[in-house]
Parts: C-alpha cells; structure tokens; sequence
C-alpha cells in the first residue's frame, strides 16, 4: 500500500527570485510597438497549459482562446478594432482572443467531479454569464502572467467591436470575446514612460486558500 499523502509544511516553499517578480510584474510594461521576431508555436501552448493552473470558482475554467497567427488572420479581425489599436495589432507577431464559453458548466462533471455542479447552472442565464466573465477575466489576467514568465511582452486592450469580433470567429454564439491581448517581443526602447503605482498606493488586499486546477480540457484555435 502506498504511503498516505503528508501535508505540505509552510517552509517547503521559498519566494522565487526578484530577478523572477521584476519579469513578471515591476518591469513588465504594456507594449504597443513589436519587433518582428516571430514567437515560437511552443510558448504560446506553455503560456496556455500554464494559464490553466490559476484557481478559478469550484474550477470552472470558462475561459477560451484563439490565437491569430497570420496576416490572414489578423485582417478578419481589423474591422472590429478601435482606430489606435489596428497598426500595433497588425503588427504583433501574435493576437489572442480571450474569450468565456456560454456552456462552460458542460465541462464540471470532468472538471468538479465530485459534486453535481453542472445542475446548479442549467437554465440559469445570469449566473452562467456572471460566473463566466468573471472567472474568464482571471483566467485571462493568469495567461499575461504566463506569458511574461515565458519571456513574452503583452499588450491587452478593450478598444474594439465585441459584437463583430463574435459574429467574425464565433458565429454559433457559444463563446463571447472578453479582451484581446498582442503578444510578442516588444521594442523596449520606444516605450512610452510611465508612473508605475507603487505598494503604498494599492487598496487592501485578502488571500483565501484556493484548489488547485485539473489539466485545461479545450484546446485553443490557432488561425
């Protein structure tokens, strides 16, 4: 018989490096402007399996992704795009929708197995959107986070036509567009300066101890 699971003690784990926190979060900056060196298929698939581990609510994992890989791609979505976000999009090696899916309880009997949360949704639209959008937007602020830990620059944004850029690559309905985020290897040197907030200045925060996330059941679409 195998040995019982031991409980993790508080000193098994250390801080990770500053060099680590400084790539993810206090020299990370929203880039507007790409070098053209291309981003690897596998780091988008890291940045994704990775982004799968965030705690979402009983793990529901609405979130869904495409990443828009070509030109072709890229110009079915230029229509929907605010006038200031076209030019840096059409120029990001890589676009992402990250999107929240409608039926994404149909997925809790794998992914909650243990309790009938499937039911607690079914027929209850406003609850199926809020938990959605809601779980979604984390899911997609965990795929940033990746992301730079990978190496990559960001830069999301909400400045486009939600309604079209649905009616473009989700016809069906069944998945809703949240925001978009360009990725790549962005051009340091033309970064805009910027106050950087600072601890002092944050609201309060709490932590609640949270479970952690099965393997990501969908697949992203790669156009």
């Amino acid at each position: 018989m195998p040995d019982a699971p031991t409980a993790v003690s508080a000193q098994a784990r250390t801080a990770v490096s500053n060099d680590c926190i400084d790539q993810m979060f206090r020299d990370a900056r929203t880039h507007n402007v790409w070098l053209s060196q291309p981003v690897p298929f596998e780091l988008l698939r890291q940045a994704y399996e990775l982004a799968a581990f965030g705690p979402t609510s009983a793990n529901t994992m609405p979130a869904r992704y495409v990443f828009l890989t070509t030109p072709q791609a890229k110009e079915r979505l230029r229509p929907a795009l605010a006038p200031l976000n076209v030019e840096k999009t059409m120029a990001a090696p890589v676009t992402v929708i990250i999107a929240w899916d409608t039926e994404f309880y149909e997925k809790l009997p794998k992914l909650f197995p243990h309790k009938d949360m499937r039911s607690m949704f079914l027929g209850k639209p406003d609850l199926i959107e809020g938990t959605a959008f809601r779980n979604g937007s984390l899911e997609g602020g965990y795929f940033i986070l990746a992301a730079r830990a990978l190496g990559l620059d960001c830069g999301p944004m909400s400045g486009f036509d939600a309604a079209k850029v649905n009616a473009e690559f989700f016809p069906d309905g069944k998945w809703k567009s949240n925001f978009l985020c360009n990725l790549g290897y962005g051009d340091h040197a033309k970064l805009s300066l910027a106050i950087r907030g600072y601890s002092s200045m944050r609201p309060a925060w709490r932590c609640n101890a949270v479970m952690r996330n099965l393997p990501a059941l969908n697949a992203p679409d790669i156009i």
